[in-house]
């Protein structure tokens, strides 16, 4: 006699209790350390002169909007115009947003000839600019 093959009934009782198991056990959080890519965050924000023409400022913008194509480092990149309704921006228009994985590329893309480049077709249109940079937390 086989007494070790568990009967009909008491598998269909262990399918319920399995599949609640199996249930906690998906949802339960995992041990394992996801890693997290930590970002440098670089904020720029222009005002321009006073004067600019549109065509002046859109020839900046396009500028500043190849830099990622030309310089690898730049692991992110967005950029936009202030439309706070709170009126507290001073001037400044423009924000761009650049994302790095180190001090050390944040460094060589200050120092690339593409950066350098922008920044003297920048020079003349540019009333102030503001930059921080900060270690992006959650």
């Amino acid at each position: 006699m086989l007494t070790s093959i568990p009967s009909l009934r008491a598998i269909k009782m262990l399918f319920p209790a399995a599949g609640i198991l199996l249930t906690l056990f998906a949802s339960a959080p995992s041990t394992q350390a996801v890693p997290e890519e930590k970002l440098l965050r670089h904020v720029v924000l222009f005002k321009f002169k006073e004067g600019t023409t549109p065509q002046q400022v859109k020839q900046v913008e396009d500028a500043f909007r190849a830099l990622p194509a030309k310089i690898n480092l730049i692991r992110g990149f967005e950029w936009g115009t202030n439309v706070s309704p709170e009126n507290l921006a001073q001037g400044y228009t423009h924000c761009f947003f650049l994302s790095f994985v180190s001090d050390k590329d944040r460094d060589a893309y200050l120092i690339h000839p593409a950066h350098k480049e922008f920044g003297k077709l920048l020079g003349p249109y540019l009333d102030k600019a503001l930059v921080v940079d900060f270690w992006a937390q959650q």
